[in-house]
């Protein structure tokens, strides 16, 4: 692995101010007026009515195997009993497709309620870390590794998309690009491409301050606040040097098409740091709780390559190099 990683391969601790960004990249929910109670109580309602709609499915169920029951006494089905069986199935595909909507509101609540709790939890620790400025009491850092520990939270609370099998993935779901006008909002985490003070360019985790559309440029924070001498660093960048994360994960058991597939060529991050390397894929997902296996770019192994880590759908990206190895 080349020797620039040294600036993120140990990550030191942080200060409350970038857990804070963390909550923001991984969900708007504190700020759309929703609260945790509220989410609850329109989840109990959803649950409620998911054993409605099972109950109901059950019924259906069960009249179709008493059907077939009495059919069996039957030399040659009748018509009768053609119709009451086709009418019966139809009404379980219904129930059963309005039982996958609900479940996934509920779905959707419950991934809310989750980055909810996680952005108090963030600012609960991040308010006692920030030091008494009346006192002149320093403020307090991160243990080390907790920013780290975050980022990998962030990747677990991605929702995963829920589409069926027919319907086509949307844009920033797996592997599948952003739109060419889209436009990160502010608070989003990107991969940032920077110039670093001795010349080199490095692909970042970053976080969208704001966008200049007269200018077509982003503003954006290194989210390693250490990486900067006082403080977060900001960078002034065109929006081909901003590449959006996911903001869905894909599911390989119905969207395979939306993950990158073995031997391409991306950009991930390395585990236990902020910055994305050049890496190819070993295995990608094959469960929807699965992450990625990739081997990283590393000159010192025979093929080029370091023995395959796993990372989260989350911190994979696309890359310039397209060609397989």
């Amino acid at each position: 692995m080349r020797s620039n990683m040294r600036r993120s391969r140990n990550p030191t601790s942080s200060s409350a101010s970038q857990a804070s960004s963390l909550a923001t990249g991984s969900s708007n929910n504190s700020n759309n007026g929703n609260t945790v109670p509220s989410l609850l109580k329109e989840l109990h309602a959803l649950v409620l009515q998911i054993q409605e709609q099972r109950t109901q499915s059950e019924q259906n169920l069960s009249t179709i195997a008493k059907t077939h029951e009495k059919m069996k006494t039957e030399v040659k089905v009748s018509s009768y009993f053609k119709s009451k069986l086709r009418g019966l199935y139809k009404t379980a595909g219904t129930d059963a497709e309005t039982e996958v909507e609900i479940i996934k509101k509920a779905l959707d609540k419950i991934a809310s309620i989750k980055a909810l709790r996680n952005d108090r939890r963030i600012v609960r620790g991040g308010s006692s870390r920030l030091g008494n400025q009346e006192t002149g009491e320093p403020r307090k850092v991160m243990r080390r590794g907790v920013l780290m520990t975050m980022l990998q939270q962030a990747a677990l609370q991605l929702p995963m998309w829920m589409g069926k099998a027919s319907e086509t993935p949307p844009p920033l779901c797996g592997c599948i690009q952003a739109e060419p006008n889209y436009v990160a909002q502010q608070g989003d985490h990107v991969a940032a491409r920077v110039r670093t003070p001795d010349g080199e360019e490095q692909l970042i985790l970053a976080e969208i301050v704001s966008f200049n559309p007269s200018s077509n440029k982003y503003d954006v924070d290194d989210i390693d606040e250490e990486a900067g001498r006082n403080g977060k660093e900001r960078h002034h960048l065109s929006r081909r040097r901003v590449i959006p994360l996911p903001k869905m994960k894909a599911n390989p058991v119905t969207h395979p098409q939306a993950l990158f597939q073995a031997d391409q060529i991306v950009m991930a991050l390395y585990p236990q740091t902020t910055c994305f390397y050049k890496a190819v894929i070993y295995e990608p997902p094959s469960r929807p709780q699965d992450d990625y296996s990739v081997s990283f770019e590393d000159t010192s192994y025979a093929d080029g390559f370091a023995p395959p880590l796993n990372v989260p759908q989350r911190y994979v990206v696309a890359s310039k190099e397209t060609k397989k190895r």
